[in-house]
């Protein structure tokens, strides 16, 4: 009998009219199209999961705005990842104004979007993270491998911020370039405030991709991370470039089980991303 929660810690819902100019182009047949709360409840259902973290993948305050109603409109949605430009000098008032929504648990700047790696040593950026600590926020940090330096700089000036690292900084799975991904991710694992996020591999992957190409990465989180820092996630719909939800579901069981078992394994899959986004 099932007595943990199970919580989908990252997905997202959009609607490709509002994307005009933005991800994912036309090309991506699978995931071209509209993608809403109907969508997605069939496949919870199949796989017993209870809630989920709905998280921006637009870089507009509109966007962010129509998930927290769709977060009041959706009881399974128990927290929203949303959007604010932080380079902007009135960055604060704008965290501020959307953190009283009791929905908005975090927010995700994109930064694998942003042209200079050194984002970090942007003031603008030390000012939001700190109005983001003012109102209980998290910040998830959307990277690729080769910015996890300026990640580790911008997490030791902001020790206190609850950092969670989305997607594993999606690494470079298909070639197999394990270094110098798995030596940056053991120095922001070594510290207390940082988290990550077991989703979005399958697609970094390539095609063809099973268990076997991603348990040593696995291993390798659960190694920095252990099973207390580590949240699973579908990053559906952006997982239909690789498999089906419920496939993906079992084989992140599967890959997790060797690490983390009992309550390790419900923590992974609930418990860990209901502690890290204070979720009700």
């Amino acid at each position: 009998m099932k007595t943990a929660m199970v919580i989908d810690a990252h997905q997202h819902f959009w609607r490709i009219a509002d994307r005009q100019g933005h991800w994912p182009p036309a090309a991506l047949a699978p995931i071209h199209r509209d993608f809403e709360p109907a969508d997605l409840l069939p496949e919870l259902k199949a796989c017993g999961i209870d809630a989920t973290v709905l998280v921006q993948s637009l870089p507009t305050l509109a966007d962010t705005r129509r998930l927290l109603d769709l977060a009041a409109r959706h009881s399974f949605v128990l927290g929203v990842v949303g959007w604010v430009d932080m380079t902007r000098p009135d960055a604060a008032l704008h965290i501020a104004r959307l953190a009283q929504n009791a929905s908005l648990k975090g927010l995700r700047p994109m930064l694998q979007d942003l042209p200079d790696d050194g984002w970090s040593n942007d003031p603008a950026f030390d000012a939001a993270a700190r109005a983001m600590l003012d109102c209980g926020l998290a910040f998830d940090a959307l990277v690729r491998p080769a910015q996890l330096p300026a990640l580790l700089a911008f997490a030791r000036r902001h020790s206190r911020l609850r950092i969670v690292i989305d997607h594993a900084a999606k690494p470079l799975i298909a070639t197999g370039a394990v270094e110098p991904w798995r030596s940056d991710i053991a120095a922001l694992a070594a510290l207390p405030n940082l988290h990550c996020k077991l989703s979005g591999l399958l697609t970094e992957a390539g095609p063809h991709a099973d268990s076997a190409v991603l348990a040593p990465w696995v291993a390798q989180l659960f190694a920095a991370f252990g099973h207390e820092r580590l949240m699973w996630g579908s990053d559906w719909p952006v997982l239909h470039l690789a498999a089906d939800y419920g496939s993906w579901f079992t084989m992140a069981r599967r890959l997790c089980e060797p690490h983390a078992d009992g309550a390790a394994l419900d923590a992974v899959f609930g418990g860990n991303a209901r502690r890290f986004y204070k979720l009700d």
